[in-house]
């Protein structure tokens, strides 16, 4: 596998991480639909498909610490790399593809990348997303510092999860019991929004298939383009470090 920054491998690689994507977002599809019928009888798998907060939250009283932290580390740093990869292959065009895809984060790119990079490592830190993720590497984060951030801010999103459940575990037996009275209730309505968010983003064309094909499509030429502005002398993309480049 080519790892060169700006510089997308072969075709096969980079479908294959886009087909890793799709199989991580069908899963968290899935587990959104199952919630209320695994919380309680399957929470390891639940987690394993949909490692979101509220999930984790919902689950850890019926999880023993063990599995609670491996299968849910596990899952919520599978995904990062891969968008990461995708931020330093491609570049400047990770970069208009997130100011496109990302209400949040769109106007603060748009606003100047410098202040992107100087908040960088506390994002990754704190909320390390697919676009935050993307965004660090086509920004100029090194990949020892991301991987360090990232799993020290797993690890602490964990622990204070895990000790929320604890401190709450009398209300959040409620609300299990609460689900647990009303589960096919609630799964036939989570069924329904489920299938209204998949058939409103397929026809929007905002899906996040179609965003990462839009992402990893080559131009007619067969080449990825970029702007002349991001290219040095040599043809290698010019990318200053977060850190390092702001003093």
């Amino acid at each position: 596998m080519r790892l060169e920054r700006g510089q997308p491998p072969g075709k096969w690689i980079v479908r294959f991480v886009v087909g890793y994507v799709v199989i991580t977002q069908v899963a968290a599809i899935i587990g959104d639909l199952n919630t209320a019928l695994w919380f309680d009888r399957h929470p390891a798998l639940l987690i394993a498909l949909n490692p979101r907060n509220r999930i984790l939250t919902l689950t850890t009283i019926y999880l023993d610490a063990f599995t609670y932290y491996a299968v849910g580390f596990a899952r919520l740093v599978a995904s990062d790399p891969v968008y990461y990869l995708l931020g330093y292959w491609y570049g400047d065009r990770a970069i208009a593809w997130t100011e496109r895809r990302s209400k949040t984060y769109g106007p603060l790119i748009r606003d100047g990348k410098k202040y992107f990079r100087k908040i960088a490592y506390p994002l990754i830190f704190l909320m390390p997303n697919n676009i935050i993720c993307a965004m660090s590497a086509a920004t100029g984060v090194r990949l020892l510092p991301f991987i360090a951030l990232n799993i020290t801010g797993t690890i602490a999103r964990l622990v204070l999860i895990r000790q929320v459940g604890e401190v709450f575990e009398s209300p959040l037996q409620g609300v299990g019991g609460f689900i647990a009275e009303y589960r096919i209730q609630i799964f036939i309505i989570s069924a329904i929004a489920v299938v209204w968010s998949v058939y409103n983003e397929f026809f929007s064309g905002h899906g996040e298939t179609q965003a990462l094909m839009e992402l990893t499509r080559d131009d007619a030429d067969g080449e990825p383009s970029y702007d002349n502005g991001d290219l040095d002398d040599q043809g290698e993309l010019d990318v200053e470090d977060p850190v390092e480049s702001d003093g």
